[in-house]
């Protein structure tokens, strides 16, 4: 094997693609075709294929709900198919990464600590019925393997390489799943999906996962190796919009991420997962894992305003105990690039999580000084290996399945909620911790206190805007209240413990913008009014007017898989 199992989880990790922007870098690539993402006005039609074929080009794949279409063309004819009736812009296909980081050593395996730190409901709490029975769960990732504590009925769809399984409907009925085996030779998946609803039956309930009844569901984007294609992913949202409700499903989990080289508005992947979220499927990806990077780290599609974007929490392995708990160092960082969003939108537990792996994965068989150990059933301090095999890792990766399994039991308490909705609350509810906004976004996820909280948002619960003010270096923040259609989801009640900011002040407790004003007036974004003066906001980051010209984020010289949050 010429590149060793440690070094590609190295770049799984960290090696988002360093491709500078835009189709005149694609023009000095050195391979003759290169593969583009067309999104064109409206679904393109048999006279377009015909135009790409005089093109010198090839239809590499066709979407059934999206008015996109991948294709592979030479490098000089890239011009003349950007040129073309009805195409608004074209993009490279970029690779994606699972997020999945591991630690240095290995803790003593005990009950869930995760679900301490998140207050998730004990027996004494009413919510405590509630286990995500009935929802179905997509979880878009490297596959989902075969495990104890897994449920055997898991469907699995394989879209790696272009591929785009059908199951066989007739009459607007499932007639047959036609699904693909189950195999997840990589392991993220299949650690992911424990975290949601994994029974704990080979651990006697130590690792379990948060909502053990909902049903989950594969979509494989990611290969063995760890690597993906945007255009994989996109295939899979694709899918979800054709065949998902076959399935039940109303939530979908994204622990992957690629970098943001492109306005949300343009990447065909946030695209994609916002039009996902608009059918009625509540969208939770994970933010990214560059925070040593710095701000402006959140990976894509977490830069989409509308899904729920996580970070990662570092609870130090003491549950409820919360005097310890920070945002994880590795855990990307707001405002997004280019776009200036405010996320991540809350964070969970993500530091040093045990769960399902596959016996054969090659995350853990280059991490065994992580594999997860049960304790013996005398509950002493010797441990003993479980009846099947589990593993530590740390990352947004892990972080993300918590809130999504919150998700499904919001909705199992209450199945009429709406993506937006479930959003609001979440963040609402979060506890609040002395963290910078960028880091934290709203707090800590509070499982209990989610399921608890009420109210409703008519529209779309986008996450705000943030911009500099012309007159100074004064951070503005897009008003909640305003954007939300109701003052009971103003800033205060987000961002604070329930207090509104008052005087137009924001962040004033000895937080990152302690000259910031809330943005409340609504002025518009006017081109050339934001970020046009350059100033330098904090670790060498820029604001800029230059919303479309983006470089790659992330060098990874300086990175390492070996991250210690301890």
């Amino acid at each position: 094997m010429s590149l060793s199992v440690t070094k590609r989880i190295f770049f799984t990790a960290f090696a988002l693609c360093l491709i500078t922007m835009g189709l005149a870098s694609i023009a000095n690539a050195a391979a003759d075709k290169v593969d583009v993402i067309v999104v064109y006005d409206a679904k393109p039609d048999r006279a377009e294929k015909a135009r790409v074929r005089g093109l010198g080009g090839e239809t590499r794949r066709e979407f059934e709900n999206f008015n996109m279409r991948v294709i592979s063309i030479s490098e000089n004819a890239l011009k003349s198919l950007e040129n073309g009736k009805g195409v608004k812009f074209v993009t490279p296909d970029r690779e994606t990464f699972s997020l999945a980081l591991s630690t240095l050593a290995p803790s003593a395996p005990t009950e869930s600590p995760a679900h301490a730190t998140a207050k998730m409901p004990d027996t004494a709490s009413a919510n405590a019925q509630f286990d995500g029975s009935g929802i179905g769960i997509a979880v878009v990732d490297s596959g989902i393997d075969n495990h104890m504590d897994l449920s055997a009925s898991i469907r699995q769809y394989n879209f790696v390489g272009g591929a785009f399984p059908r199951p066989l409907v007739e009459e607007n009925e499932l007639d047959s799943y036609r699904s693909d085996p189950r195999s997840d030779a990589f392991g993220h998946g299949t650690h992911v999906a424990g975290i949601l609803s994994g029974s704990g039956s080979a651990s006697s309930g130590q690792h379990k996962g948060a909502a053990r009844s909902a049903k989950l569901l594969s979509l494989k984007v990611i290969d063995d190796n760890g690597y993906g294609m945007a255009s994989d992913a996109i295939a899979a949202m694709d899918w979800l919009l054709s065949y998902g409700r076959f399935f039940d499903i109303e939530v979908v989990n994204m622990s992957i991420g690629k970098a943001v080289e492109e306005s949300n508005q343009t990447d065909p992947l946030v695209l994609a997962v916002e039009q996902v979220w608009d059918a009625g499927m509540t969208v939770v990806v994970s933010a990214g894992n560059h925070g040593h990077d710095g701000h402006m780290t959140i990976t894509s599609p977490g830069n989409a305003r509308k899904v729920i974007t996580v970070g990662s929490l570092t609870d130090k392995g003491t549950g409820a105990d919360f005097n310890d708990d920070f945002v994880s160092t590795y855990s990307s960082m707001g405002p997004t690039l280019g776009d200036h969003v405010l996320k991540p939108d809350l964070v969970a537990p993500g530091n040093r999580v045990t769960s399902t792996i596959p016996t054969g994965a090659s995350l853990k068989a280059g991490l065994p000084d992580r594999i997860g150990k049960c304790r013996n059933s005398s509950g002493g301090e010797d441990y003993i290996y479980c009846s099947a095999d589990y593993l530590e890792l740390s990352g947004t990766s892990m972080a993300t399945p918590l809130v999504t399994a919150t998700v499904a039991l919001m909705l199992d308490k209450d199945p009429n909620l709406t993506p937006a909705t479930i959003k609001a609350r979440l963040m609402r509810s979060a506890r609040k911790i002395d963290a910078e906004p960028t880091s934290v976004g709203a707090g800590v996820l509070d499982i209990d206190a989610a399921l608890n909280e009420t109210g409703s948002v008519s529209g779309q619960a986008l996450s705000p805007l943030m911009a500099r003010h012309e007159e100074g270096p004064v951070i503005l923040v897009e008003d909640t209240a305003q954007l939300w259609g109701d003052v009971t989801w103003g800033a205060g009640y987000l961002w604070t413990e329930g207090y509104l900011w008052t005087e137009g002040y924001l962040w004033t407790e000895g937080y990152l913008w302690t000259e910031g004003y809330l943005w409340t007036e609504g002025y518009l974004w006017t081109e050339g009014y934001l970020w046009t003066d350059a100033y330098l906001w904090t670790e060498g980051y820029l604001w800029t007017e230059a919303v479309t010209d983006f470089n790659s984020l992330y060098e990874t010289s300086n990175q390492t898989v070996e991250l210690n949050d301890d």
